[in-house]
């Protein structure tokens, strides 16, 4: 583990992965093995590892405590439906001029996708998306999620338009092979950690991701990889990504949406 301003930062080798049940033996052993972490069949000890994944039919769950965290695109359902999806400040900041003519669905890049849901949201709103995600165990949470939905008929056809890769977005997005339309960038910056709206159970994911420790890099990096626009997500009054100031601002209560524009030849 290590310690970043009074935060443990805990790495996969720090974690166990439980299976949970007798079915899920082999699943989480194959987890373990990707994660470079321990395997066990009993819970850890809180002395022993505070933070463990388990694996259960429900999914993957990363626990600590009596906090509980699993990714769950179901609970955003109400969220999807006709006319209430079009009110979302990420989709009407993401919106591109023509993309409803267009003969293939336009393209975004959530390249800080976390637990996957704008990333849903967009793919809701007709968008093909590539999510890329390079924590390990934020990963390992997401693909299960996303695995759970392309089985779920209310999410299945969403989520066939979703595509995971773990992988850092700062060294993949200037080589893509397609030029995205849209590439949102959600970073995770230290004074939103202290944020009292935080939910208690989103407190495990500062356990794992680090605040963004270059946004310079991730601001190249996505403007490299040559969108129509840059949509980046900030608290309502959190400072421009790296100092660039928007063409324009989509804000609400709780959250602000930058949006940079940019010409294609």
């Amino acid at each position: 583990m290590s310690n970043s301003k009074n935060r443990v930062i805990l790495q996969p080798a720090d974690l166990t992965v439980v299976a949970a049940e007798p079915s899920c033996l082999e699943r989480a052993k194959e987890l373990a093995e990707r994660l470079g972490a321990t395997c066990a069949t009993e819970p850890p000890s809180l002395e022993e590892a505070p933070i463990h994944l388990r694996v259960d039919a429900r999914g993957v769950t990363l626990s600590g405590g009596e906090m509980e965290l699993r990714g769950d695109f179901s609970r955003l359902l109400p969220r999807l439906k006709p006319g209430k999806l079009q009110q979302e400040l990420l989709v009407k900041a993401a919106r591109i001029k023509g993309a409803g003519t267009w003969d293939v669905p336009p393209l975004a890049v959530d390249a800080t996708a976390g637990l996957g849901e704008d990333a849903l949201l967009l793919a809701a709103a007709g968008f093909r998306v590539i999510m890329f995600e390079y924590d390990p165990v934020i990963g390992a949470l997401l693909e299960d999620a996303l695995r759970r939905a392309t089985v779920d008929p209310a999410l299945a056809d969403i989520a066939a338009r979703m595509e995971l890769r773990l992988e850092s977005s700062v060294d993949a997005l200037p080589h893509l092979d397609e030029q995205p339309d849209v590439v949102l960038l959600d970073p995770m910056f230290p004074e939103r950690t202290k944020s009292a709206s935080v939910k208690k159970k989103f407190q495990l994911l500062h356990h794992l991701e680090q605040p963004c420790g270059d946004e310079e890099a991730l601001l190249d990096a996505a403007i490299a990889a040559q969108p129509r626009k840059i949509v980046v997500k900030r608290p309502p009054k959190g400072p421009f990504l790296a100092g660039m100031k928007p063409a324009y601002q989509i804000s609400g209560k709780a959250v602000r949406y930058d949006c940079l524009a940019f010409a294609r030849s």
